[in-house]
């Protein structure tokens, strides 16, 4: 604000100031009276409640001369316009701060999607390298688990040297080479006539189950079923064919029927 803007806004108030045109605006003592009316008027009005003197401050004494508020304006003028060269000092200030702090922010902004990406990388190789410790922790434990299958067998191997050592000694000394031994040579025999004989029943139910041709030139193994009956009342022994009904060959019994019992005939009381 300027020496004419605050000159004219003093002015309105009822201020007596010097403006840069080297005017004076002269305003009684009335306006400041009808000021103080309006403001008791307005306090009425409002309806306050205890002592005015809360809203507002209530300027006691006879009313200030015009050279005395000229030189507080000018006074205020002073410091308003030292305000205002602090202001523009700090606004240069702030410009040339922003200005060289400009390339530091752009530098902290690409250092910040440097590390947005340095810390996907992070996270991606640490990921991969819970995978592969985890890999490797499989591996161990089969690892393990394959020594622990060799000590078995091994020990094995060596528990079966002994017992075909032993056996050979005892065969040696003419001895049987032991009770477990015979067991198993008498299951090993009774396993190949088993299926010595499994082989031998097959071979004789495939040889028994004769082939026999049907009408489309198709060979079965079925049992075929009459398909036509010679009557005995005719003069040509000819075959007639069987018509929709034909005859009906029931099925063997299966394993089922023993559990059902053949009915007791009862006799009939004459």
């Amino acid at each position: 604000m300027g020496w004419r803007g605050l000159g004219s806004h003093v002015c309105h108030f009822g201020v007596s100031v010097f403006t840069s045109g080297g005017c004076v605006c002269h305003y009684g003592t009335i306006v400041l009276l009808k000021a103080r009316a309006q403001t008791s008027v307005l306090a009425e009005d409002l309806s306050l409640s205890g002592d005015p003197s809360s809203v507002f401050k209530e300027l006691l004494g006879p009313p200030a001369l015009g050279p005395e508020l000229i030189g507080k304006a000018r006074h205020l003028e002073d410091r308003i316009m030292k305000c205002e060269e602090q202001l523009m000092e700090k606004e240069l200030l702030l410009d040339q701060v922003t200005r060289l702090s400009q390339p530091i922010r752009d530098q902290l902004e690409n250092g910040q999607q440097e590390r947005l990406q340095m810390a996907k990388k992070l996270n991606l190789l640490r990921s991969q390298s819970t995978g592969t410790n985890q890999r490797l922790m499989a591996v161990a434990a089969e690892l393990s688990m394959r020594q622990a299958q060799a000590l078995a067998l091994e020990q094995e191997v060596r528990e079966r040297k002994e017992q075909v050592e032993e056996c050979e000694r005892s065969l040696a000394q003419g001895v049987s080479p032991g009770m477990e031994v015979e067991e198993e040579w008498r299951r090993l025999l009774r396993d190949r006539r088993r299926r010595q004989k499994e082989a031998q029943e097959r071979e004789e139910r495939e040889g028994g189950e004769a082939w026999n041709q049907l009408a489309g030139g198709l060979f079965t193994t079925a049992e075929p079923r009459p398909n036509a009956y010679i009557p005995s009342q005719a003069r040509l022994p000819l075959p007639r064919p069987y018509g929709a009904p034909g005859p009906f060959k029931p099925m063997e019994p299966g394993a089922n029927m023993r559990h059902i019992r053949k009915p007791r005939l009862k006799s009939m009381e004459k």
